[in-house]
């Protein structure tokens, strides 16, 4: 009966703790080992200002509590740094972002196409036209694909209309769609496009 008493209010005792333990309104409640998972690095998606802020767990000796992220080094304490002014992000591989709107494909016609073409450019760009333009031009660009007998209109790469067409032009098209075909900007990086573009100049010439 004894033990039975002390299992008792041995899990009373228990449960109490985990009661006061749990979190409410603004309290996160008690944390286990909170030095074990609170980074003291700063981190750029949250900001807090407050140096007080987890004094009461802080294990530092810098002053400040542990939950506090400002950067004092950087403007408003923040831990991102602004770009500079008129700054432009380039690719990895060194190439601009691509600004023009759809209706402005005249302008695209003297871009150049910064990739020479080699076999692997050749290959590679095979490799992504299949992925992304068979479906609807087909693997030869002269007879639609699957999707291109459903949706009938998709031109022959060797038709009159198409094979004039610069590597400014195919990339621009490719880059944010005509008429019924859609933008392929946001699914392929401007490398990629470009060496579609150079895969395309190929059935051009069929």
């Amino acid at each position: 009966m004894r033990l039975l008493t002390t299992y008792k209010y041995t899990f009373l005792l228990a449960g109490a703790t985990v009661l006061a333990s749990c979190a409410g309104g603004d309290n996160p409640g008690l944390e286990y080992a909170p030095n074990m998972y609170h980074s003291v690095a700063y981190e750029p998606l949250k900001q807090i200002t407050d140096e007080t802020s987890g004094e009461w767990v802080s294990s530092l000796e810098n002053g400040v509590g542990e939950y506090y992220s400002s950067n004092p080094l950087n403007a408003n304490g923040m831990n991102m740094r602004t770009p500079a002014a008129n700054t432009v992000r380039r690719s990895k591989d060194g190439h601009l972002p691509y600004r023009l709107e759809k209706d402005d494909l005249e302008k695209a016609i003297d871009i150049k196409n910064p990739l020479a073409m080699t076999a692997g450019i050749e290959a590679e760009g095979k490799v992504l036209y299949t992925k992304f333009c068979g479906h609807c031009h087909g693997d030869k660009g002269t007879e639609p694909g699957k999707v291109g007998e459903v949706f009938l209109g998709v031109p022959a790469y060797n038709s009159a209309a198409v094979k004039n067409r610069t590597e400014g032009e195919i990339f621009h098209v490719i880059t944010n769609g005509k008429g019924r075909m859609g933008a392929h900007g946001s699914q392929l990086s401007i490398e990629e496009r470009w060496k579609i573009v150079k895969y395309v100049q190929k059935l051009q010439q069929q």
